[in-house]
């Protein structure tokens, strides 16, 4: 049974969406909050300050929070960085997470693409050329980056003709699915080499159970059924476990408990449980992984304290072995409640004791 490396049992997490950073801190999210390196170490300072003014009660932030050589923040999520190597354009906005363009490739060019070199590719050369300047001033670099999944990344290319092609040209979609797996693979373990993590900006709970963990990002895997997963997917996966371990998957769709069985397949640490998933089930399909446990975002706004109390007392319920689960709330707006997240707090409390 996984059990989680940090001093606290039943670890929380919380990732606010940039608009709550915009409105709270006076953090804009432009270009320059990714790209330009005094910027990032300064946000990086204000965000850890926050954090802990808000939520030190929760273990979260840092009292004192020192500059460091951070190439990537840890505090938002916004896989861009795939996407951008694969050619999409990016947009940056200065409340929102990076937004990649779609490109809607026709069949040629998708048949005839080849893996780009992430070292001379952008954004990935510029991010490599700063970890070099940061590493020769400081000694050390920080902070991975969204490394984003196989259909998130496959449908900028494709839009929804990817899946309509996961029936019509399967080979097709297996070999783009390949060629992204292999390259995210190849930068999250740059990533890793270079700072020591490659997915706590995927969700931080990484941190709490192995900083090392390499996350999978699987948001799309909810709109295709179990039976087109294991068809087109899973292979890419497990070529892609093969060469990254610890192996973890995010899912944040509401039907972990279908699919749970075919992830079964693949050496799994840690899952995120999306909300609306039937987490007893997913226990017992995963029983030797740790279970990520996520709260809904929209309740978390716009539900009362009381009933996010009830929320995270059933997840807890239904988890099974809580030396290996966690609870988390990720992408809050602005205008979320701090009551209610410190309802959910409380009754992680009571089950910690």
């Amino acid at each position: 049974m996984t059990a989680t490396t940090a001093d606290q049992f039943i670890p929380i997490e919380l990732v606010f969406n940039p608009n709550w950073w915009y409105q709270t801190a006076n953090i804009s999210f432009d270009r320059s909050f990714y790209f330009d390196p005094e910027t990032r170490i300064r946000n990086d300072v204000i965000m850890r300050r926050v954090l802990h003014e808000r939520f030190g009660k929760m273990g979260l932030g840092d009292p004192d929070p020192q500059p460091r050589p951070i190439i990537g923040s840890q505090h938002v999520a916004g896989g861009f960085v795939i996407p951008a190597l694969l050619g999409a354009e990016i947009q940056f906005e200065k409340d929102a997470a990076p937004q990649p363009l779609p490109m809607e490739m026709d069949i040629e060019q998708i048949e005839a693409f080849v893996k780009p070199d992430f070292r001379t590719t952008w954004p990935m050369n510029e991010f490599i050329e700063q970890m070099d300047a940061l590493e020769a001033e400081w000694g050390y670099v920080v902070g991975g980056m969204n490394t984003d999944g196989l259909l998130n990344a496959a449908y900028h290319f494709y839009g929804q003709d990817l899946f309509l092609d996961f029936y019509e040209a399967p080979d097709r979609v297996r070999r783009l699915l390949d060629i992204i797996g292999e390259l995210i693979v190849d930068v999250a373990l740059y990533l890793r080499q270079r700072t020591g993590d490659c997915s706590i900006s995927v969700n931080r709970m990484v941190e709490h159970v192995d900083p090392q963990l390499f996350f999978h990002a699987n948001c799309s895997v909810q709109m295709i059924s179990p039976k087109s997963y294991r068809h087109i997917q899973l292979s890419t996966e497990k070529r892609m476990a093969e060469r990254i371990l610890p192996y973890g998957i995010h899912h944040c769709g509401d039907n972990l408990h279908k699919i749970a069985p075919v992830y079964a397949e693949l050496p799994l640490t840690m899952v995120d449980v999306g909300w609306g998933s039937d987490v007893a089930a997913v226990r017992e399909a995963l029983p030797d992984a740790f279970l990520n446990l996520r709260l809904n975002p929209v309740r978390m706004l716009q539900a009362t304290p009381q009933e996010i109390a009830a929320d995270t007392e059933s997840l807890l319920k239904a988890a099974g072995p809580l030396e290996s689960a966690g609870v988390c709330c990720i992408n809050m707006d602005y205008g979320t409640p701090d009551d209610n997240i410190f309802a959910m707090y409380q009754v992680v409390e009571r089950y910690r004791h």
